[in-house]
């Protein structure tokens, strides 16, 4: 799976037992590699992490 702008570009693989995330950006690429559960804790932080922008944006600060 991928997500690409014209900029970054993140892949999400399975590499036997892990997990494997490769962000590209430019020439540069950063690759992280992770264990099942830490990847089910990555998704769960960042699900929680956008619930709480969607909510925060709803939010005016006057």
């Amino acid at each position: 799976m991928g997500i690409m702008d014209t900029e970054r570009k993140i892949t999400v693989d399975i590499e036997r037992n892990r997990v494997r995330v490769v962000v590209s950006h430019g020439e540069d690429e950063e690759i992280v590699k992770l264990s099942i559960p830490e990847a089910r804790e990555l998704m769960s932080k960042m699900q929680d992490t956008i619930l709480d922008y969607d909510q925060r944006k709803h939010v005016r600060i006057d």
